[in-house]
This record gives C-alpha cells, sequence and structure tokens, in this order.
C-alpha cells in the first residue's frame, strides 16, 4: 500500500474518519460503505465477530493486508470489511491510510455493477461488470473505489459492491484461503479429515472438497493426481496446494506432506499432533528444502 503516513498518522487521522462517518451516515443506510481503507501492522491479526477480545474469530489476517475500514465504534477497534467478511479488527494493529491512494484487488460481489465515470450514482455508466470479476482497486473517494478493469475501463464503483482482497487471483483460491484460515488451531489426529482433527492431506482434501474438487487422502495421491496444473515455487497463488518431500518420512514415495498456500510466503497446513493447524514459512528452513511443488486446482 503506497502513500501511507507513519503511525503517528493514526492519531491525526481519528478525527477526521469521524467527521467522515457523519458525513456519509446517509449514504451507509444503502449498505456498509467504506469510509477509508487501512493496512495490517501484525501477523495473524484477529478479524472478529464483536469489538471484543472474548468474541468469536472470523478469520486472520496477513500483516500489511488492505482492509476497508466502515467505522470506528471505540478508540480500541475499527470496523471493517475484507474478502466478503465484516468485523472489527484491533486499532493497535491498523495504520489508516493518509489519503485513500492505495493499490489492491476487489471482487465484484453483486450482478451487473455499474462502472461509473465518477464517485456518484449520477455520474455516467461506463460499462456493466459481472459477480466475482476481478479489479484493480487504486482508492477510494466519497465511499467508491476508483478501479481499473480488466477491460481497461478505469472508472468507480461504490464500495458496498466490492470486496477487497489481497491478489489477482481465483475466486475460488482466495475463498479456499479464507475457509482454511478458519481452522487454525484444530487438532491434527493421525487419518483425520474433518473439523474435529486433521492429518496433512486430510487437511487439504476437506478444504478442496468444499469447492467441488474430489482429492486423495495422502500427499502422494494428491500430488499425483492428474488435477489443476502443476506450478514453480515462483508462480504460487494463494490457494495453490503445496507438496514436500522428506526423504526420512515419505518411505520412497513422492511426497510425505501437503498443505495450502496463502501468499507472503506462508502456507497453512495440518503440522503434527503438537502443533495441528498452523501456519509455516515456505521460504527458509526445513519447508523451503523439501519443497517439491505447487498444484492450482481453480
Amino acid at each position: 500500500m503506497t502513500h501511507f503516513a507513519g503511525k503517528a498518522a493514526k492519531v491525526f487521522f481519528l478525527s477526521a474518519l469521524t467527521t467522515l462517518l457523519l458525513a456519509v451516515s446517509a449514504m451507509a443506510a444503502e449498505g456498509d460503505l467504506a469510509v477509508r481503507a487501512g493496512i495490517t501492522t501484525g501477523s495473524s491479526l484477529r478479524l472478529r465477530a464483536e469489538a471484543s477480545t472474548s468474541s468469536s474469530i472470523l478469520t486472520t489476517l496477513n500483516k500489511d493486508t488492505i482492509l476497508a475500514v466502515i467505522d470506528q465504534p471505540t478508540t480500541q477497534w475499527y470496523k471493517v470489511s475484507y474478502a466478503g467478511k465484516t468485523g472489527y479488527v484491533s486499532a493497535d494493529y491498523l495504520e489508516i491510510d493518509a489519503d485513500n491512494i492505495f493499490e489492491t484487488y476487489g471482487r465484484v460481489n453483486g450482478d451487473a455493477v455499474n462502472v461509473r465515470s465518477g464517485a456518484s450514482t449520477a455520474s455516467d455508466t461506463l460499462g456493466t461488470i459481472s459477480k466475482n470479476s476481478i479489479v484493480t482497486v487504486n482508492g477510494l473517494v466519497d465511499g467508491w473505489y476508483d478501479v481499473t478493469c480488466e477491460s481497461g475501463t478505469r472508472g468507480y464503483i461504490r464500495s458496498d459492491f466490492l470486496d477487497l482482497i489481497s491478489s489477482k487471483t481465483s475466486t475460488s483460491g482466495s475463498a479456499a484461503v479464507d475457509l482454511a484460515r478458519q481452522y487454525l488451531g484444530v487438532r491434527y489426529v493421525y487419518g483425520g479429515a474433518s473439523p474435529s482433527g486433521f492429518d496433512c492431506s486430510g487437511f487439504t482434501m476437506y478444504i478442496m472438497k468444499q469447492f467441488g474438487y474430489s482429492l486423495p487422502h495422502t500427499a502422494t495421491g494428491q500430488w499425483q493426481s492428474g488435477l489443476g496444473t502443476k506450478v514453480s515455487y515462483g508462480e504460487l497463488m494463494p490457494g495453490d496446494l503445496v507438496f514436500f518431500c522428506d526423504p526420512s518420512r515419505s518411505m520412497g514415495k513422492a511426497c510425505s506432506h501437503a498443505g495450502i498456500y496463502v501468499g507472503g510466503g506462508q502456507f497453512i497446513h495440518a503440522s503434527s499432533s503438537k502443533h495441528g493447524v498452523i501456519y509455516s514459512d515456505l521460504s527458509s528452513g526445513y519447508y523451503n528444502r523439501y519443497f517439491v511443488g505447487g498444484i492450482r486446482l481453480a
């Protein structure tokens, strides 16, 4: 995200944010419009259902994730939206954009959404865009995203018709990552393939089954299934399956472990009986040494 001021900017923009919230209150009645953008400053930041540390966790967010800020009900919490989920994050780990100029991606969440020439329903319609289309988001103006469509058209989409996402990846890939994150902390169970407990291939099998893919219940079987497209480390995108082979554990098979790439050099997987479902770093150490390749199903 560009044009972010230092951490002190969060204090300066608090009063501006409050003023802006009052100004768009009439518009907000139509939907949850974004009034600012923010970037996460901490890893594995929890998006909660309510503004409380005791509230349920909707998902976890990587560092440097751009969120739509909808409201600030207290000085400790922001109400935000990301990838179709609306919840609350701690103000300590979200830096507010200084000028609403940034670059990320968005997924259209409505049917035949208008792209307009200006940030207003009174502006001319440049065209319509279908549900689940991906656009580049260039900034935010009065509750509307400044976007560039895949066709090259640049215009404005009202923010409640667009869900911010971190990467220009397939809808199912992004959704698979969001779903996988919901099971962080679930225990490891050998042979497990349900939310009551997973092993590594049981976890990938369960997540991908929710998107219509039938995978074998072994890492080697999934790698050799012939499904999807095999990709190298440098080609990985969120939602891709990742595979590893530790010769001391593979018993001569092609793979000994599997997980789901989430972006930023990390993947999520059912690690071991000690740790359960966790994030791990793909770029160095054990997993980098034994990395075999990735599969893109979508």
